[in-house]
């Protein structure tokens, strides 16, 4: 095993170390990461955007919003949570999660915490979910790539996750609590850091799949690493355009009255738009929905979008920022 210190909490940077040591930088021993982000949304490979995360609330928190190359569920994660990566030669191209997950059960066994591998890709204590695992091939390689809940803002996650704010007032925080749990908060006897933490987990692997060399990421990685941050993750396509096609119809009630909207997302951009309500306007409904056609499907871009048509002043008592956030914010 060869293990790499990324030394980074940039979320786009550690993807793209995934991505280097996958198909650049190959080591036919199996390469392991261990590393944390500042607050963070993973997107799964094939989710929409617009359905799993509530935007409005990742942008005043100033969280990143990453799309994995793997599949599964949206994850958030910040510096009181890890991730955790296995790169391999894939020899028998076949999803195989336990061979990658049950050293992580040991380690943690041997802090006195107990998970189980639920059979299909989490990890729990207690039937409490504490690890979300996903796993995909890229060109040679096979990456597994899992996150562990150490003591990660549980109220943020909700909030960053839940779409519909009236379903985290209705169902509140308890009923996420009763699913989901903090490793911090099984370590019986002590209390631990996050590093100290990464630390037991590190050594804990380290020393029970007889490491074989410890690298150094140099300037050269580093260069070529925070290119690939840039071309493969840290981009508008990767993160919106990749979105699959979708309709949505959203509806707002105004001062000025009621304006609904029905719109055809195809990859991150509004391709068609109707318009209807009980609104005053000088402005044609054709002239409104062309308006966002080509338009991409976030709120600077609607607002924009509708500002050329001074919308402030042809809708009656209806801003171009309210039928913004009510689009897509």
């Amino acid at each position: 095993m060869v293990y790499i210190d990324t030394h980074s909490t940039d979320v786009y940077y550690n993807f793209g170390c995934e991505y280097y040591f996958a198909t650049e930088k190959i080591f036919e021993d199996t390469v392991f990461l261990f590393w944390r982000t500042t607050p963070t949304l993973m997107l799964g490979k094939y989710q929409n955007l617009a359905e799993e995360i509530n935007q409005s609330f990742a942008k005043e928190n100033n969280m990143n919003i990453v799309r994995r190359m793997s599949g599964g569920g949206t994850i958030y994660t910040d510096l009181g949570g890890w991730q955790f990566t296995f790169i391999d030669r894939d020899r028998e191209n076949v999803i195989e999660f336990r061979k990658y997950i049950s050293p992580i059960i040991a380690a943690l066994d041997n802090l006195g915490v107990h998970a189980d591998f639920n059979g299909r890709n989490d990890l729990c204590i207690d039937n409490k979910k504490i690890s979300g695992n996903a796993q995909y091939k890229l060109e040679e390689s096979i990456i597994h790539h899992g996150s562990l809940l150490f003591d990660t803002d549980i109220e943020k996650m909700v909030n960053a996750t839940t779409v519909d704010s009236y379903k985290i007032i209705s169902k509140s925080i308890k009923s996420v609590r009763d699913r989901v749990t903090n490793i911090s908060e099984h370590i019986k006897g002590r209390d631990i850091t996050a590093e100290d933490f990464k630390k037991a987990m590190v050594d804990s692997i380290l020393q029970a799949n007889a490491i074989k060399e410890i690298y150094k990421i140099s300037p050269e990685d580093d260069k070529r690493i925070r290119e690939l941050a840039v071309e493969k993750f840290n981009n508008w396509d990767s993160i919106y355009g990749r979105n699959p096609k979708f309709n949505i119809e959203k509806t707002g009630r105004f001062e000025g009255g009621k304006i609904s909207f029905k719109l055809d997302v195809v990859h991150g951009k509004i391709e068609s738009a109707f318009v209807s309500g009980d609104f005053f306007s000088t402005l044609d409904a054709k002239d409104i929905e062309s308006a966002l056609v080509g338009c991409a499907f976030d709120k600077e871009s609607v607002y924009n979008a509708l500002k050329e048509k001074n919308i402030d002043r042809a809708i009656y008592k209806i801003s171009a920022m309210e039928i913004a956030k009510m689009i897509a914010d």
